[in-house]
């Protein structure tokens, strides 16, 4: 499968996938908990998060880096995968009891041994996930993913309908690892028996180093929910929780699947032996073209969504969703800061430099907090910045982009999302306020802001037309209406 076909099928999987979360999300959020319930599952999956992102032990890189893959490597990662889902799974179990005595929340450790419980099951998805990556399956990517959101949604609703309260969406995260498990077995079988312990070397020295990253990185973005919920409120960090959320989830819907592209569609540059300066720009425009305007125009809209989603219970999240989805626009202007260094055997530079960034997000949301929860949100665009200005230097003299060229692709894209937010910002002003515009009217400056947004990528000549083109000419029904498309022989 080609690059074009295997984003197709990621945004495929990724938009179905959000479709099935986000609606879930919705019915729970306004029918049966509250912003406390949320914020105590919150923490919790938090905490577990900061140990369970050594479960993939870099095993997904490793994997797709590898110039050939046997029998042999493939039966070592799965071993490792097992061995490391043990050692997660019991410090998860053993940290329950302390955590939930700091936090004064005694009901935080059954929903901890229930999250610990789930990562007995997700190293049956790592090497069948990895392998089906490398090979460009992503096809198997959809079933897995949209296989494991229906089970999310459908255990969450049903449970929280029962009044198992913030317990629901523990026992869901379970069901969702079971599910994607299952899934990933049955379309690329990887079973970690017999156990393989001869010739981990290579292994645990890349997934090592890898995990020092993913654990710093980890305590940078999965940190902001303890951090809120030890200084404010069980209601504080359910509102700025459910921001960071709906911030993200966006986001992922709009381009998240494609960066499980990138990876392997770079280490074929690599190898190749080309510069990846070109490919570089190539994805900085389409992420700043596509996702600049997205969450530019989620900030703007944030309180006529939350109140039409979520009801008046959830209207203080607007604000916090505004400022944090402003930081992605700054976050995702250079993509892929960490899959690079670690393709191009930088991993100690990136190391370094995630160590500053993580110190800059967790002292920063700390200061914020002083403020309450606002402030810990407005520290979030502050991070942005701080943010951007760190990895700028860094990735171009990793990738060799051409600065100007970068710096033109950033205009470009900025016109075009002021083209996609102005019908929305000119309804607020002239016709309709936040406070009262309809869901009617809000879809309808949706619309037109697309259109907005398109006719400014064409008068613009923003070098992502040309993808868009070559994406379109690869889906069946698009040849079919529009015969030009077609690629020449």
């Amino acid at each position: 499968m080609g690059v074009r076909g295997a984003a197709v099928w990621a945004m495929a999987g990724q938009y179905l996938s959000f479709a099935i979360q986000f609606a879930s999300s919705v019915v729970i959020s306004r029918l049966f908990l509250s912003p406390a319930e949320v914020g105590l599952f919150s923490i919790a999956l938090a905490a577990a998060l900061l140990v369970a992102i050594l479960q993939d032990f870099g095993l997904s890189r490793y994997i797709s880096g590898l110039p050939t893959l046997g029998p042999e490597d493939i039966a070592r990662c799965s071993s490792v995968a097992l061995l490391f889902s043990l050692i997660v799974a019991g410090f998860i179990a053993l940290c329950a009891a302390p955590l939930a005595g700091g936090y004064g929340q005694p009901a935080l450790a059954p929903i901890l041994l229930i999250i610990a419980a789930t990562y007995l099951v997700v190293p049956f998805a790592v090497v069948p996930m990895a392998r089906m990556a490398r090979a460009m399956q992503f096809g198997g990517h959809f079933a897995v993913n949209v296989g494991g959101a229906i089970t999310q949604a459908a255990v969450a609703v049903t449970l929280a309908a029962l009044g198992y309260s913030s317990f629901a969406l523990a026992w869901a995260t379970l069901a969702t690892g079971g599910a994607r498990a299952l899934i990933a077995q049955v379309l690329c079988p990887s079973p970690p028996w017999p156990l393989r312990t001869d010739g981990l070397r290579p292994v645990l020295h890349f997934g090592a180093r890898s995990s020092v990253l993913y654990l710093t990185g980890a305590l940078g973005t999965r940190s902001p929910d303890l951090i809120v919920g030890k200084l404010l409120s069980l209601r504080s960090v359910g509102l700025f929780s459910r921001a960071v959320s709906l911030s993200d989830q966006f986001r992922m819907l709009v381009a998240g699947a494609i960066g499980s592209v990138f990876y392997p569609a770079f280490a074929r540059i690599r190898d190749r032996g080309e510069p990846l300066g070109p490919a570089y720009l190539r994805v900085c425009a389409g992420y700043s073209a596509i996702i600049w305007p997205g969450m530019a125009g989620l900030a703007l809209a944030a309180e006529p969504l939350v109140r039409l989603l979520y009801g008046e219970a959830w209207l203080p999240t607007a604000p916090l969703l505004s400022m944090i989805a402003l930081t992605e626009v700054m976050l995702i202007s250079l993509p892929l800061v960490s899959d690079l260094p670690i393709l191009l055997g930088r991993l100690n530079r990136l190391l370094a430099y995630n160590l500053v960034d993580t110190a800059l997000s967790i002292i920063l949301l700390a200061v914020g907090c002083l403020w309450g929860v606002e402030g810990a949100a407005a520290s979030r665009l502050v991070y942005g910045l701080a943010w951007l200005c760190l990895y700028w230097q860094f990735m171009h003299g990793l990738v060799r982009f051409d600065a100007r060229a970068m710096l033109a692709i950033y205009a470009r894209s900025a016109g075009a999302t002021l083209a996609a937010i102005a019908p929305l910002a000119l309804t607020y002003a002239f016709w309709a306020p936040p406070a009262t515009i309809t869901f009617l009217a809000l879809c309808g400056t949706v619309l037109a802001g697309g259109a907005a947004w398109l006719a400014a990528m064409i008068l613009l000549r923003h070098p992502t037309m040309a993808e868009f083109s070559a994406l379109a000419a690869g889906l069946p029904l698009a040849r079919r209406l529009f015969p030009k498309l077609n690629p020449a022989p």
